[in-house]
C-alpha cells in the first residue's frame, strides 16, 4: 500500500518515520520542498520515491498520507488530499481556527475519506490504565520550562492534547466549562479549565514557566488513586503504593500510544473503513472557547 509522508520535520523524524518505516506492505514516498532533507531521510530509510511537489506525490498512486507540515499549511494540504480521495492522518491541531478545522472535517465526511487527528494520548497504555478505574476527580498537569506565548498557539499547539485527553477520561457529559489564565505581556504564564458534569469534576493544568517540563495524570475515585508520570511510569495509591514502570525495551513510540494510532489508522485505511473526525472536531470547538475567554478577560 503507497502512502504518503507529507512534513520531515522533527515529528516525523523522530516519532512517526521509525515507526512507518517498521510496517510490513507499507510503500513510503516522501515529500518536503527542502530537497536536501528529503534526501538525507531518504538515503536513511532507503526510500527511492521522493517528492518536492503535493501534486506530484498524488499522482504517484498514494492511497493514504501523514501530514506533519507547519499547522498553517494543514489546510491546503488536506485539502487537497481528500479531494483527490486519499485518507489522510494529521498532526494536531487541524488549524488554528476552528473554521479552518471545521471545513477539513466536513470535506472528510462530504467525500466519505478518513481523516485522524494526532491524539495519541487516547492510544497511550499508561492512560488506558487510567481509563479504567473509577474517575471522580481527573487532574491532568503538563508543564513546560520558560514557553510563555499567545494564547491561540499555547491552547492549540499544546494545550490541545490536555483538552482532548480530558474529553477522553471524563466518565459522562461535561455541563460545565470554565477558565483561569494568567497573562503578562500578551503571553499565557499559566492555565487552569476545569470540565465538570453529573459525579466528576477535571482540572487541566498548564503552566508554561513552571521551570519543568513534565506530564502528570491523577485519576481517583471509589477511594483510591491511579497516577501516570510523564506517560511511562503508572503508580496506584490504595494502601501502601505500587509502581509500574516502562519495561526497558518498550518503545518509546509504543508507550506514548504512536505506534497504536499509526496502526490503526493504516488498519482501517487497509480494511476500507472509513474514521471521522468529528469527535477531534468537538476538542478543536471547546479549544476555541477557551482562546475566546482567555482573550476577553
Amino acid at each position: 500500500m503507497a502512502v504518503g509522508v507529507i512534513g520531515l520535520g522533527d515529528i516525523a523524524q523522530k516519532a512517526y518515520l521509525p515507526v512507518l518505516a517498521a510496517q510490513p506492505g507499507i510503500d513510503l514516498r516522501l515529500m518536503t520542498r527542502d530537497r536536501a532533507k528529503l534526501d538525507r531521510i531518504g538515503d536513511t530509510y532507503r526510500l527511492p520515491q521522493r517528492y518536492t511537489d503535493l501534486g506530484e506525490l498524488i499522482g504517484s498512486g498514494i492511497r493514504a498520507a501523514f501530514v506533519h507540515a507547519a499547522t498553517d499549511q494543514h489546510v491546503p494540504i488536506v485539502e487537497q488530499l481528500l479531494t483527490a480521495g486519499i485518507d489522510v492522518y494529521v498532526d494536531k491541531p487541524l488549524d488554528y481556527h476552528l473554521d479552518g478545522a471545521r471545513h477539513l472535517v466536513d470535506l472528510a465526511d462530504r467525500r466519505g475519506r478518513s481523516l485522524m487527528v494526532g491524539f495519541n494520548r487516547r492510544h497511550a497504555p499508561g492512560y488506558l490504565l487510567a481509563a479504567e478505574r473509577p474517575r471522580d476527580l481527573i487532574v491532568l498537569q503538563k508543564h513546560r520550562e520558560g514557553l510563555p506565548e499567545a494564547a491561540r498557539s499555547v491552547v492549540f499547539d499544546d494545550f490541545i492534547h490536555v483538552v482532548d485527553t480530558l474529553r477522553f477520561l471524563v466518565p459522562g457529559e461535561i455541563e460545565h466549562v470554565d477558565v483561569r489564565a494568567r497573562t503578562r505581556g500578551g503571553l499565557v504564564e499559566h492555565l487552569v479549565l476545569t470540565l465538570a458534569g453529573e459525579g466528576f469534576t477535571a482540572l487541566g493544568i498548564m503552566n508554561r514557566v513552571s521551570g519543568s517540563t513534565e506530564e502528570v495524570l491523577e485519576v481517583s475515585g471509589g477511594d483510591a488513586k491511579r497516577v501516570v508520570v510523564n506517560l511511562s511510569e503508572v503508580i496506584d495509591h490504595k494502601g501502601q503504593p505500587s509502581v509500574r514502570r516502562r519495561g526497558d525495551w518498550v518503545p518509546v513510540a509504543r508507550q506514548r500510544g504512536i505506534e497504536q494510532i499509526v496502526t490503526g489508522f493504516l488498519d482501517a485505511v487497509r480494511a476500507g473503513k472509513t474514521l471521522s473526525a468529528q469527535d477531534a472536531l468537538r476538542t478543536h470547538e471547546l479549544c476555541e472557547l477557551i482562546v475566546e475567554r482567555i482573550e476577553s478577560a
